[in-house]
Protein backbone atom coordinates (compact mmCIF):
# COMPACT_ATOMS: atom_id res chain seq x y z
CA UNK A 1 0.00 0.00 0.00
CA UNK A 2 1.52 3.48 -1.00
CA UNK A 3 0.38 6.53 0.73
CA UNK A 4 -1.20 7.95 -2.63
CA UNK A 5 -3.73 4.97 -2.63
CA UNK A 6 -4.11 4.93 1.22
CA UNK A 7 -7.84 4.63 1.96
CA UNK A 8 -6.54 6.86 5.57
CA UNK A 9 -7.24 10.11 6.84
CA UNK A 10 -6.04 13.35 4.65
CA UNK A 11 -2.71 13.01 7.05
CA UNK A 12 -1.44 9.88 6.46
CA UNK A 13 0.59 10.68 3.60
CA UNK A 14 2.00 13.37 4.95
CA UNK A 15 3.40 11.71 8.17
CA UNK A 16 4.77 8.59 5.86
CA UNK A 17 6.66 10.99 3.57
CA UNK A 18 8.00 12.36 6.94
CA UNK A 19 8.46 9.32 8.57
CA UNK A 20 10.12 8.51 5.44
CA UNK A 21 12.48 11.25 5.18
CA UNK A 22 13.41 11.44 8.72
CA UNK A 23 15.07 7.68 7.91
CA UNK A 24 16.61 8.43 5.07
CA UNK A 25 18.97 10.23 6.58
CA UNK A 26 20.32 6.89 8.02
CA UNK A 27 23.81 7.01 6.89
CA UNK A 28 24.56 3.29 7.57
CA UNK A 29 23.56 0.46 4.17
CA UNK A 30 21.48 -2.31 4.10
CA UNK A 31 21.42 -3.72 0.28
CA UNK A 32 22.24 -0.32 -0.83
CA UNK A 33 19.55 1.75 1.12
CA UNK A 34 19.26 3.62 4.17
CA UNK A 35 19.33 0.84 7.04
CA UNK A 36 16.18 1.95 8.67
CA UNK A 37 14.20 3.38 5.76
CA UNK A 38 14.56 -0.13 4.04
CA UNK A 39 13.72 -1.90 7.74
CA UNK A 40 10.33 0.86 8.07
CA UNK A 41 9.50 -0.24 4.22
CA UNK A 42 10.06 -4.30 5.36
CA UNK A 43 7.48 -3.79 8.46
CA UNK A 44 4.89 -2.06 6.29
CA UNK A 45 5.40 -4.70 3.99
CA UNK A 46 4.81 -7.04 6.69
CA UNK A 47 1.77 -5.63 8.49
CA UNK A 48 -0.19 -5.77 5.13
CA UNK A 49 0.67 -9.78 4.98
CA UNK A 50 0.10 -10.78 7.96
CA UNK A 51 -2.80 -8.18 8.40
CA UNK A 52 -4.11 -6.37 5.59
CA UNK A 53 -7.09 -5.27 7.21
CA UNK A 54 -4.68 -3.17 10.19
CA UNK A 55 -6.28 -0.21 10.82
CA UNK A 56 -4.16 3.60 10.32
CA UNK A 57 -2.65 3.52 13.81
CA UNK A 58 -0.75 0.25 13.02
CA UNK A 59 0.32 1.13 10.23
CA UNK A 60 1.08 4.61 11.14
CA UNK A 61 3.46 2.34 14.27
CA UNK A 62 4.96 0.08 12.42
CA UNK A 63 6.62 3.18 9.57
CA UNK A 64 7.75 4.72 12.70
CA UNK A 65 9.09 1.17 15.03
CA UNK A 66 13.01 2.37 14.86
CA UNK A 67 12.66 6.10 13.62
CA UNK A 68 15.88 8.01 13.28
CA UNK A 69 17.27 5.03 15.65
CA UNK A 70 20.91 5.16 14.62
CA UNK A 71 20.96 8.42 16.60
CA UNK A 72 20.78 6.60 19.71
CA UNK A 73 23.31 4.38 19.47
CA UNK A 74 24.42 1.51 22.45
CA UNK A 75 27.13 3.10 23.23
CA UNK A 76 25.57 5.75 24.68
CA UNK A 77 24.50 3.94 27.66
CA UNK A 78 26.31 1.44 30.22
CA UNK A 79 27.66 -1.13 28.48
CA UNK A 80 25.75 -3.95 31.01
CA UNK A 81 22.41 -5.51 31.20
CA UNK A 82 21.09 -3.18 33.03
CA UNK A 83 22.68 -0.33 30.67
CA UNK A 84 21.24 -2.62 27.93
CA UNK A 85 17.53 -2.15 29.27
CA UNK A 86 17.64 1.31 29.78
CA UNK A 87 18.97 1.83 26.09
CA UNK A 88 15.69 -0.28 25.08
CA UNK A 89 13.38 1.35 27.04
CA UNK A 90 14.58 5.20 26.29
CA UNK A 91 14.26 3.78 22.67
CA UNK A 92 10.90 3.08 22.54
CA UNK A 93 10.30 6.69 24.98
CA UNK A 94 12.66 8.01 21.25
CA UNK A 95 10.84 6.77 18.78
CA UNK A 96 7.20 6.71 20.23
CA UNK A 97 8.22 10.99 20.92
CA UNK A 98 9.41 11.62 17.19
CA UNK A 99 6.78 9.80 15.82
CA UNK A 100 4.34 11.98 17.55
CA UNK A 101 6.26 15.23 16.81
CA UNK A 102 6.24 14.46 12.96
CA UNK A 103 2.76 13.31 13.07
CA UNK A 104 1.80 17.13 14.41
CA UNK A 105 3.75 18.53 11.81
CA UNK A 106 1.49 16.42 9.16
CA UNK A 107 -1.49 17.99 10.97
CA UNK A 108 -2.64 15.14 12.93
CA UNK A 109 -5.16 15.43 16.25
CA UNK A 110 -3.95 14.27 19.38
CA UNK A 111 -5.74 11.61 19.89
CA UNK A 112 -4.03 9.35 17.37
CA UNK A 113 -0.89 10.99 17.85
CA UNK A 114 -1.29 9.41 21.66
CA UNK A 115 -2.67 6.06 19.89
CA UNK A 116 0.40 5.65 17.64
CA UNK A 117 2.89 6.81 20.75
CA UNK A 118 1.63 4.21 23.02
CA UNK A 119 2.00 1.77 20.46
CA UNK A 120 5.65 2.90 19.51
CA UNK A 121 6.39 2.88 23.30
CA UNK A 122 5.29 -0.52 23.43
CA UNK A 123 2.27 0.60 26.11
CA UNK A 124 0.33 -2.23 27.54
CA UNK A 125 1.24 -4.47 24.74
CA UNK A 126 -0.95 -7.78 25.91
CA UNK A 127 -3.90 -4.93 26.70
CA UNK A 128 -3.05 -2.65 23.40
CA UNK A 129 -4.19 -4.87 20.25
CA UNK A 130 -1.81 -1.92 18.09
CA UNK A 131 0.64 -2.47 20.22
CA UNK A 132 0.90 -6.00 20.13
CA UNK A 133 0.21 -6.12 16.45
CA UNK A 134 3.56 -4.05 16.58
CA UNK A 135 5.10 -6.70 18.04
CA UNK A 136 4.06 -9.31 16.04
CA UNK A 137 5.04 -7.54 12.96
CA UNK A 138 8.49 -6.33 14.44
CA UNK A 139 9.00 -10.05 15.24
CA UNK A 140 8.03 -11.49 11.74
CA UNK A 141 10.66 -9.41 10.31
CA UNK A 142 13.31 -10.33 12.42
CA UNK A 143 12.70 -13.97 11.42
CA UNK A 144 12.20 -13.13 8.14
CA UNK A 145 14.93 -11.06 7.14
CA UNK A 146 17.13 -10.76 9.96
CA UNK A 147 17.42 -13.93 12.23
CA UNK A 148 20.03 -15.13 9.77
CA UNK A 149 22.73 -12.29 9.92
CA UNK A 150 22.25 -11.75 13.31
CA UNK A 151 23.62 -15.45 14.06
CA UNK A 152 26.18 -14.77 10.74
CA UNK A 153 27.38 -12.20 13.29
CA UNK A 154 27.52 -14.44 16.38
CA UNK A 155 28.74 -17.78 15.58
CA UNK A 156 29.92 -17.76 19.33
CA UNK A 157 26.27 -18.47 20.52
CA UNK A 158 25.68 -22.32 21.31
CA UNK A 159 22.44 -24.13 20.51
CA UNK A 160 21.28 -23.51 23.57
CA UNK A 161 21.56 -19.92 23.76
CA UNK A 162 19.78 -19.62 20.15
CA UNK A 163 17.22 -21.52 21.90
CA UNK A 164 16.66 -19.21 24.45
CA UNK A 165 17.08 -15.95 22.15
CA UNK A 166 14.18 -17.37 19.56
CA UNK A 167 11.84 -18.75 22.72
CA UNK A 168 11.78 -14.89 23.96
CA UNK A 169 10.68 -13.02 20.52
CA UNK A 170 8.35 -16.61 20.06
CA UNK A 171 6.88 -15.83 23.34
CA UNK A 172 6.40 -12.00 22.22
CA UNK A 173 3.93 -13.42 19.96
CA UNK A 174 0.22 -13.47 19.12
CA UNK A 175 -0.95 -17.06 18.48
CA UNK A 176 -1.72 -15.86 15.10
CA UNK A 177 1.50 -13.93 14.70
CA UNK A 178 2.74 -17.92 15.61
CA UNK A 179 0.81 -19.76 13.32
CA UNK A 180 1.40 -17.43 10.29
CA UNK A 181 5.13 -17.71 11.08
CA UNK A 182 5.18 -21.69 11.15
CA UNK A 183 2.46 -21.67 8.34
CA UNK A 184 4.23 -20.34 5.50
CA UNK A 185 3.68 -16.44 6.13
CA UNK A 186 7.42 -15.66 6.22
CA UNK A 187 10.21 -17.27 4.81
CA UNK A 188 12.34 -18.30 7.62
CA UNK A 189 16.27 -19.07 7.72
CA UNK A 190 16.71 -22.51 6.67
CA UNK A 191 20.18 -23.02 7.89
CA UNK A 192 18.47 -22.06 11.34
CA UNK A 193 14.92 -24.35 11.02
CA UNK A 194 16.62 -26.82 13.29
CA UNK A 195 17.07 -24.78 16.19
CA UNK A 196 13.54 -23.01 15.77
CA UNK A 197 11.95 -26.07 15.64
CA UNK A 198 13.28 -27.17 19.28
CA UNK A 199 13.03 -23.33 20.64
CA UNK A 200 9.34 -23.42 19.38
CA UNK A 201 8.53 -26.72 21.02
CA UNK A 202 10.02 -25.86 24.21
CA UNK A 203 8.75 -22.56 24.40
Amino acid sequence: MTPQSSPFSPPYAAAIALFDAANAEDPNLDQGQPKELLYARRMTEMLERFAPAAGEVAHLAVRAQHIRRWTVPRSSYPMTKPGYHAWRSGLYTFHAETAGALMRQAGYAEGPIAEVMKAVSKSDIKANPDTQLLEDVSSLVFMEHYMHAFADQHPEYSEEKWIVIIRKTWRKMSAAAQAFATGGGIRLPEALLPVIGKAIAVS
